[in-house]
């Protein structure tokens, strides 16, 4: 059995879980036979990304649909609270469609300003949605339409087989997927406490640049945006800014 066929078993025992797969690889243990049929890449081919290669804990395999190329394109995150603010949307529309132009964007597919990246991303480039589940669950139920026009015409891509579900932990640890394909990290709308503020953790870990949308001092659900401005974050302050990233 091919060392890819090998991890992609592992991934389908395992759940996809990375701690297990990595001793299975380490141990070189017999991989039990799954008949696969979702397409993949490992870490052991040539068209996984090199860009992933560079987290602490580059994921073993990546499933998809959709235009895998899309990996290896110019890249920029925007991500964002579940719970939008009319405000967070309407920057994260704008800030979205500005970079469309010479970015593929990608965030988590998730609710709220998440989704807004998408929608703009497929109706004015590419996108690309990474996920905490498989490919076959659409979470939420919300974003239907979006995995279905994504899969056809963009990427959506997971490191979790068919038939796995949501887990809370699964959020924050596909967030570092989201930094380590980005040029740049954007936060158009965050609290202190979220699952935003790690993606950011993982890119400056990456050394990537972090830009932010500003709010007022009492709006709580911008408070995350603020304080990375404080810590050094760039501001974004108007379209033309934008124009020069």
């Amino acid at each position: 059995m091919k060392l890819s066929k090998q991890i992609a078993c592992y991934a389908y025992e395992t759940s996809g879980d990375w701690d297990k797969i990595a001793e299975k690889i380490k141990n070189n243990a017999e991989a039990k036979s799954f008949n696969i049929e979702e397409n993949y890449i490992t870490i052991v081919d040539e068209l996984y990304p090199n860009k992933l290669r560079e987290l602490r804990f580059p994921p073993w395999i990546l499933f998809y649909e959709g235009d895998i190329s899309l990996l290896n394109q110019k890249c920029v995150g925007i991500v964002g609270s579940r719970k939008s603010l009319d405000y967070g949307i309407q920057v994260t529309k704008m800030i979205a469609s500005v970079l469309s132009n010479k970015y593929v964007l990608v965030s988590g597919l998730a609710k709220g300003i998440d989704a807004v990246v998408h929608e703009v991303g497929i109706g004015k480039g590419k996108t690309i949605g990474v996920l905490g589940c498989g490919l076959d669950v659409e979470y939420p139920k919300s974003n239907y339409a979006l995995y279905e026009e994504m899969r056809k015409n963009h990427l959506l891509i997971s490191e979790y087989p068919h038939f796995v579900r949501p887990q809370k932990w699964h959020f924050p640890w596909r967030n570092r997927i989201i930094a380590a394909l980005s040029e740049k990290c954007i936060v158009t709308q965050a609290k202190i406490n979220s699952g935003t503020m790690l993606t950011v953790n993982e890119a400056l870990n990456l050394n990537k640049d972090i830009y932010c949308v500003p709010y007022p001092i009492n709006e709580i659900e911008g408070e995350g945006c603020n304080l990375l401005i404080q810590q050094g974050a760039q501001i974004i302050v108007s379209v033309d800014y934008l124009s020069e990233m």
